[in-house]
């Protein structure tokens, strides 16, 4: 169970469990940052415009090449 929660993701994508939380915590932070341009954008439309979008299709271009079929939990 421990192996399965904890070392084989990471090892499917090539990583270990560190690298694996580096990079997953990178993702957050990229996704807590549009996140607040959105709210931004809904309470002032004229600022942060594209911000949003622009994070979602680079966080694409980023996720989709490394991803893959897996069970989740």
């Amino acid at each position: 169970m421990f192996a399965r929660l904890f070392i084989e993701h990471p090892r499917t994508v090539g990583e270990g469990y560190f690298e694996h939380m580096a990079a997953s915590l990178g993702t957050a932070r990229k996704l807590a940052v549009a996140s607040l341009a959105c709210v931004v954008h809904a309470v002032v439309p004229g600022l942060c415009k594209t911000t949003g979008s622009t994070a979602i299709l680079k966080l694409h271009a980023e996720v989709a090449p490394r991803r893959f079929d897996q069970p989740t939990l």
